[in-house]
């Protein structure tokens, strides 16, 4: 290498160096911090099983997933009055309000705050919108009677037990299509609404809104409680639900 292209490599790797610590320190902070605090951020999102980050579809349909390990503790309990078997009742009471905290007051908040306008405002899925928000309110109805039927003391009466198990029924049967509209038909149709740093922008504040309310553990946690209330009822193995295999004809 010649003299002169010595010099000069020498000489503007130093400007580059001088050029990227001024920058740092403007921004107050050192090389290594820099650096840091850009890993931080992305260590601070949400991942998926594989690292990546959680996309709000993904985001919203593993939600509707808490929804449907809460319909099955419904179901198991709503045998059990039926069949008169017993069950610790506080499994249903907590598993109500699950469901107001996480899914009504939390989840579907998401979807009427940020989702639902968007779509009118695009003039699209307008009448798949109106008929989810007229089912958000149903079911919120619907809770309050579980929560306030879902006590020892309203049991004992008969009245009380049918009801019961009636407006759980009605939860269920009401649910079931709704989450699964909204994963294959809203859900999907979320990119097509909004630009590209919107819908990042969009996934922040669904991350955002989750911690103020759950806390660190957020979506994780009420995982946790959720299988915790499913140990309770003797439903929390997924290979019971595994129907026998057929004998060969």
């Amino acid at each position: 290498m010649s003299a002169h292209r010595r010099d000069f490599l020498t000489t503007t790797g130093r400007g580059l160096l001088t050029g990227a610590v001024a920058w740092t320190a403007q921004a107050g902070l050192a090389p290594s911090a820099a650096a840091a605090a850009g890993k931080d951020k992305d260590n601070d999102k949400k991942k998926g099983p594989g690292g990546d980050d959680v996309a709000p579809p993904e985001d919203l349909m593993r939600e509707h997933g808490v929804l449907n390990r809460i319909m099955l503790l419904y179901e198991e309990c709503g045998r059990r009055i039926e069949t008169h078997r017993p069950f610790p009742i506080d499994t249903l009471a907590s598993a109500a309000d699950i469901i107001r905290r996480f899914i009504e007051q939390y989840h579907e908040k998401l979807e009427e705050d940020h989702l639902f306008p968007r779509f009118e405002k695009a003039n699209k899925l307008v009448d798949l919108v109106t008929t989810l928000r007229a089912q958000h309110k149903a079911g919120r109805g619907l809770t309050e009677t579980i929560l306030k039927l879902g006590t020892e003391a309203s049991l004992q009466a008969d009245a009380n037990r049918r009801k019961l198990v009636e407006t759980m029924r009605l939860f269920v049967r009401m649910y079931r299509p709704h989450e699964a509209r909204e994963d294959t038909v809203l859900f999907p149709a979320i990119r097509s609404i909004v630009k590209p740093k919107e819908f990042e922008a969009l996934g922040d504040q669904f991350e955002d809104k989750e911690h103020e309310l759950f806390g660190k553990e957020g979506f994780e946690g009420i995982v946790v409680q959720v299988d915790k209330l499913e140990q309770t009822l003797g439903i929390e193995a997924l290979d019971q639900f595994t129907p026998p295999t057929p004998p060969a004809p």
